[in-house]
């Protein structure tokens, strides 16, 4: 398997597991303050990730010389999920998968920024057609629902935490030293929940973790195990094997598997028509799954 096709696989485990945060999130996002609760998650998932380093032979040498790199890494993504909470306490999971298509085309301007990456024609076509599918998956084939789309308080506090998001991830690439993913990500996630900490130290001493109901502690170890350990390994594995706008343009199967999701949980089985958006998901990931050599640098 050629590195191009393990990043794919990398990206499309990782909008699987991204998408259950939005569905559990929702549950319990007005039952802990988000800082808080990003916090421990972070410290959940750098013991995690330090295990599965330990595992698979320590650190190598060097690898955390320029520490302010993991600083600016762990700002970026703590700021991403911190927010993603807050807009949770009042956009349903839907609405905020809809804000979260708009990361490629951030992403793909960042990375022009930050990298000079190109974006081609036919990836552009290919983005286009993904984030039509991701739209009307959103909205459930409703073209009422997208015509009254209302971008409310919760979205716009996404919205934020979606282009710190964008600016991550060409920051990976930017930022590596020829780490691996495992250490990148561990010293992502140690400066993360140290800034987090600091920031959050009232709501966390203030937090009566015992009383907590179980839909908190289920979210945060799915969270912190699947939704931040795994798939932090999993975007930077892939950021450093394609160009950051493929990277994120796994971001529109999210919605679809945010209905998986919502299905799972009870929430009812979407109408047939709404697998035409699936299939332009489809086709947009086929489209990026060819060769596309000018889109590598």
């Amino acid at each position: 398997m050629t590195p191009g096709m393990q990043g794919h696989l990398a990206m499309l485990s990782f909008s699987a597991l991204v998408a259950g945060s939005f569905s559990l999130g929702g549950l319990m996002a007005n039952d802990i303050d988000p800082a808080a609760f990003i916090a421990v998650r972070f410290w959940v998932a750098a013991v995690i990730v330090g295990a599965l380093a330990y595992t698979l032979g320590g650190f190598g040498a060097g690898s955390f010389a320029a520490p302010w790199r993991y600083g600016v890494l762990g700002g970026l993504f703590g700021i991403y999920f911190v927010l993603m909470f807050e807009g949770l306490k009042t956009a349903p999971p839907v609405s905020a998968a809809a804000v979260f298509t708009l990361v490629p085309l951030m992403a793909a301007v960042f990375a022009w920024l930050l990298l000079r990456q190109v974006l081609t024609s036919r990836m552009a076509f290919a983005l286009a057609i993904g984030g039509c599918g991701a739209l009307w998956v959103i909205f459930r084939a409703d073209l009422g629902a997208l015509m009254r789309f209302d971008l409310g308080r919760g979205e716009a506090i996404y919205f934020v935490g979606c282009v710190s998001h964008a600016i991550y991830t060409p920051m990976v690439r930017r930022l590596n030293r020829g780490e691996s993913a495992v250490t990148f990500t561990f010293g992502t996630v140690i400066a993360g929940g140290l800034l987090l900490s600091v920031y959050a130290w009232a709501e966390i001493a203030a937090t009566d973790w015992a009383a907590l109901p179980a839909r908190v502690w289920i979210t945060l170890f799915y969270t912190a195990f699947f939704a931040t350990a795994v798939t932090v390994v999993l975007l930077q594995f892939a950021t450093l094997r394609l160009p950051s706008a493929k990277v994120m343009a796994y971001t529109y199967l999210t919605p679809s598997w945010v209905i998986v999701w919502e299905v799972i949980l009870g929430n009812g089985v979407p109408p047939i028509m709404v697998l035409g958006g699936v299939a332009l998901t489809v086709l947009a990931l086929f489209l990026l799954l060819r060769d596309d050599e000018a889109g590598q640098h």
